[in-house]
């Protein structure tokens, strides 16, 4: 058997409604470029990725602007209304190129901020491993359980040290997350990532420790601390 590849799945088709920008959030600017153009181009030069698939919205009128457009080792598909269905519509598309046995790995359009050391520990971390895994960061805070009530008041307080924050990259093998969403999706299973559709298919991905600062924008207020964060790295 053939050492797996490793390819790239960055789902792009999301509108973004928190940040409440005239474009979705991939397309705000940092110093001067597309978010979506610093995750793609952190991810691309830090590890040997045979290929690349973006799923997009059928409405996205603003890729063909991007830098990554121009780059020939991405490509582009057209993406569901949600992230299951987005990665669902890439692994389809790559499905003639890649073998059930490589390695995918799938990234938020809107987390920038990867340090180059987690995507590379990560990978030599699963890269024998069966399954697969993510990087994750464990929980810092002191967590409470909010009860019914208006405002809620503490039904309790949670025993944090065993909680992880799910980040990514999340790293499955080809075949196996392409089984496990489209058992879900089907199943109508609450899918809000790649690791939770392979827990339904009862494999147990492996966490992987990734820096805090692998920072998601989300809201406005995200947009300054992932472009202070970017100065520092």
């Amino acid at each position: 058997m053939t050492n797996p590849e490793l390819w790239l799945i960055v789902p792009a088709a999301g509108i973004g409604q928190r940040m409440k920008a005239e474009c979705p959030k991939q397309y705000l600017t940092i110093s001067g470029r597309f978010i979506l153009d610093i995750t793609l181009s952190r991810l691309l030069h830090n590890a040997p990725f045979k290929g690349c698939m973006v799923p997009l919205s059928a409405q996205d009128h603003w890729w063909a602007d991007s830098e990554s457009a121009k780059d020939d080792r991405i490509q582009t598909c057209t993406g569901g209304t949600e992230r299951a269905g987005s990665v669902l519509s890439a692994l389809h598309a790559l499905n003639e190129q890649a073998d059930d046995n490589d390695w995918v790995l799938v990234h938020d359009a809107a987390r920038p901020c990867l340090d180059a050391h987690d995507l590379s520990n990560l990978i030599d971390t699963l890269f024998e491993h069966p399954v697969g895994g993510l990087l994750a960061a464990p929980v810092a805070d002191t967590l409470k359980l909010a009860g019914e009530g208006v405002p809620p008041e503490v039904e309790k307080t949670v025993d944090r040290r065993r909680l992880w924050r799910a980040l990514t990259p999340q790293m499955f093998r080809f075949g196996a997350l392409r089984a496990a969403l489209e058992f879900c999706l089907e199943n109508g299973d609450a899918v809000t990532d790649e690791s939770s559709a392979v827990e339904f298919s009862g494999n147990m991905p492996v966490l992987v420790e990734g820096r805090a600062d692998n920072l998601k924008i989300t809201v406005p207020s995200d947009l300054a601390l992932a472009e202070f964060i970017l100065s520092r790295q």
